[in-house]
């Protein structure tokens, strides 16, 4: 299937997880794809598992002239671009009597201010009839402790979508955003917590999700190739819950 023949991806976070996942099936999907991150050794890792129709750059989301040089350098390359997925994203988890004004920024430049001018910054380079996905999380109708200042970045992730959709759609471009739940991913083992920890919390996980199990980046990378697609011509402001029905039920 060429469901995105000769469209233009770019994928912030795009060097592992669920921005890799999502750069491989969009490029086994016809689109070239231009992936960002900050670790040079995880996009020489990804650039080996994607095609020659990959452009890696990289740079730290907090950085405005990193985010401008990628939408730079990615027209310089592939012209205009279809498709803006505005994955990069980090779970950092603090109780709140060990918060900082520090840790508060950084969590909240991560996954919110960086997700915002990601999409400022881009939309000059995105073409009329373009689309436009941010990365959301289950965690932004969930009450998780040790997650406050996360989980309210990512709703303001999914408050943003809204507003964007309803000022974009006069050029035609749609904004969606994508909540996954609880996916099993290289970031879970970046904390260094023990294997035992890490098995405990995904089977405390798994028992409260009505399908028992956690995800994986394919599925997730699946509903965002949907919504890049013409097949989601329709669908406009909407947030899709890829969490097995964590926050749902």
């Amino acid at each position: 299937m060429n469901r995105l023949k000769n469209k233009v991806v770019v994928i912030t976070g795009g060097n592992s997880g669920i921005g890799l996942a999502t750069a491989r099936l969009c490029q086994q999907q016809g689109a070239f794809v231009t992936i960002f991150g900050r670790n040079k050794k995880t996009l020489d890792r990804a650039l080996n598992q994607l095609n020659s129709d990959t452009l890696a750059i990289q740079g730290d989301i907090q950085n405005m002239s990193d985010i401008d040089n990628l939408f730079l350098e990615t027209e310089k390359r592939f012209g205009m671009i279809d498709c803006l997925i505005a994955n990069a994203g980090e779970g950092k988890e603090r109780h709140i009597d060990d918060v900082d004004e520090t840790f508060f920024d950084t969590v909240s430049n991560i996954n919110f201010k960086g997700a915002y001018f990601t999409v400022h910054k881009g939309i000059r380079h995105l073409k009329a009839g373009g689309s436009i996905i941010l990365m959301s999380s289950a965690a932004n109708k969930k009450g998780l402790a040790g997650l406050t200042i996360y989980s309210a970045a990512k709703a303001a992730v999914r408050s943003l979508s809204r507003g964007l959709a309803v000022e974009l759609a006069p050029h035609g471009i749609r904004v969606n955003s994508i909540s996954p739940g609880g996916v099993d991913t290289p970031f879970l083992h970046r904390d260094g917590f023990s294997q035992q920890v890490l098995d405990e919390s995904i089977e405390a996980y798994n028992s409260i999700t009505p399908l028992n199990r956690m995800g994986n980046a394919d599925e997730i990378a699946a509903v965002a190739v949907f919504l890049a697609s013409k097949d989601a011509s329709y669908i406009n402001g909407s947030d899709i819950a890829v969490d097995g029905g964590y926050a749902q039920i």
